[in-house]
């Protein structure tokens, strides 16, 4: 008799198995960074065995219903958590709590938001920054969906990220920056430093396959363009023209 567990997923199983793991990252019984890991072991799982693997320290049953229009205007309506820095720093790292949206002030100071190790009780992270004559970092696992947006004047906003490739269902962390004079940084693990993972049933597998794949793309002819492709890489930029003052020093 054929093993159950060696049956070939679908897709809709997998999406199934990231739905599941939403209902957990609301529920705190995962970080963020976890929530990214398993997101990602699902949509590379094979068999209905792997699957499980997944979501074996979770509980079971269908996911959870989506929440009702008022109470989700009742959770729009909370107050926001804010990590303010004037004239100094200010760091939120370790594990943490996110109920509802972030918002950071920086001030002539700077801010750190490590989000690796926070339990997101919602179905995204929200951010709002203002940042004047100082900066603003902001630790995110590789793998979530970074979407910046905002005004700057004199400054710099900059994501860092090894983004999900497209179509997956991968957290998001969405974050609207208001820069004056300063500087907006989103990184992911492979620019920061490491946190403890746990290892699991399905971590080896999971590795092998992600590594595969990166090994696969880069290798091939078009490798930075297939490796964007799959993990949100972009090509690089063509060169840029040499600048007056280099001009009028190469004439000298």
């Amino acid at each position: 008799m054929n093993d159950p567990g060696g049956m070939r997923a679908s897709d809709a199983e997998r999406e199934s198995v990231v739905e599941r793991l939403r209902v957990a990252s609301t529920e705190g019984r995962l970080t963020l960074a976890e929530l990214t890991e398993r997101t990602e072991a699902a949509y590379l799982a094979q068999t209905h065995g792997e699957l499980a693997q997944i979501i074996a320290d979770l509980p079971g049953g269908a996911p959870a219903p989506a929440p009702a229009p008022a109470a989700a205007a009742a959770s729009q309506g909370r107050m926001r958590k804010w990590i303010v820095a004037v004239l100094g720093d200010a760091k939120r790292t370790g594990s943490w709590r996110i109920d509802d949206g972030i918002g950071a002030v920086s001030v002539l100071g700077d801010v750190t938001l490590d989000l690796r190790e926070a339990e997101v009780r919602g179905r995204e992270v929200d951010v709002v920054a203002v940042c004047a004559l100082g900066d603003l970092k902001i630790i995110v696992p590789d793998g979530v969906d970074v979407e910046l947006s905002g005004v700057t004047v004199l400054g710099d906003k900059k994501v860092q990220v090894i983004e999900a490739p497209a179509g997956q269902a991968a957290p998001v962390v969405r974050v609207r920056a208001y820069v004056l004079l300063g500087d907006v940084k989103i990184i992911g693990d492979s620019r920061a430093q490491p946190i403890k993972r746990g290892w699991f049933a399905w971590s080896e597998w999971w590795q092998e396959r992600r590594a595969s794949l990166t090994e696969g793309y880069e290798s091939s002819e078009h490798g930075l363009h297939g490796l964007h492709g799959m993990h949100g890489l972009r090509p690089p930029r063509p060169p840029r023209p040499p600048r007056l003052r280099d001009r009028r020093r190469d004439s000298r």
